[in-house]
């Protein structure tokens, strides 16, 4: 399998609109897992705060043939033409997030610590542990936000249970280290709140190598020429 990220600026109607939809494998040709969410663009100092008019898709798919045909022919993809988007092969999975089985294959790819890397933290929030969840990642996301290797990152939701972040890291080696406390104890302490009182029924971090990065997100492609091709899929 791969997968692909899409984010878009729609309009708050259009946003509205498009986040009323549930997508199902049946939706589309070779399609195994895809939600639209809305786009919460991370601060140094503030929770992120949702934006309706900016929206993302996370989704699986069979084959590179599979997003082929959607891009090229279905209508949320029309929908979201006009901002950015990445082919993203999956290499390194933690946790588990079942609607996301089988997306990390058995003999996934090597990534150099020098080559960048995009990263997708997902998870369907307990309620009753949102004050808590929200407090333990605001120290995180601040720390993030400002390590310059960070190249674009964004939280998402889509209400009421699932809560994301995608980022995009200047290399795979400062990615770790930022997830290892080498910008502080953020993120760690984050971590180790879930360990002892998880905040999500089920969760998962999934690194990926991104390619055929298309569109803008700011005002540019943060990828641009930066990214390998994939190696070949099995």
């Amino acid at each position: 399998m791969i997968a692909s990220f899409h984010l878009a600026e729609v309009g708050r109607r259009g946003g509205l609109r498009l986040l009323r939809r549930k997508l199902a494998p049946g939706d589309a040709p070779g399609l195994r897992y895809g939600v639209l969410a809305v786009a919460a663009p991370l601060g140094a100092s503030r929770l992120p705060r949702p934006d309706p008019g900016r929206v993302a898709l996370i989704a699986a798919w069979e084959d590179e043939q599979a997003l082929d045909g959607f891009l090229a022919e279905h209508r949320l993809a029309q929908a979201l033409r006009d901002g950015w988007r990445a082919r993203l092969q999956p290499a390194h999975i933690f946790g588990a997030f079942p609607p996301l089985d089988g997306l990390v294959g058995e003999d996934p790819p090597r990534m150099s610590e020098d080559e960048p890397a995009a990263a997708l933290t997902i998870g369907h929030l307990r309620l009753s542990q949102t004050r808590r969840f929200l407090k333990a990642g605001l120290e995180a996301e601040r720390l993030a936000v400002q390590d310059p290797a960070m190249l674009r990152g964004t939280g998402l939701a889509r209400p009421p249970h699932l809560v994301a972040t995608f980022s995009l890291w200047r290399t795979t080696r400062e990615m770790r280290a930022y997830a290892g406390g080498g910008s502080g104890p953020g993120h760690r302490a984050a971590v180790k709140a879930h360990a002892e009182r998880p905040f999500h029924h089920v969760s998962a971090f999934i690194r990926f190598r991104a390619y055929g990065t298309e569109g803008e997100w700011d005002g540019e492609n943060p990828l641009r020429e930066q990214m390998p091709a994939p190696a070949p899929l099995a």
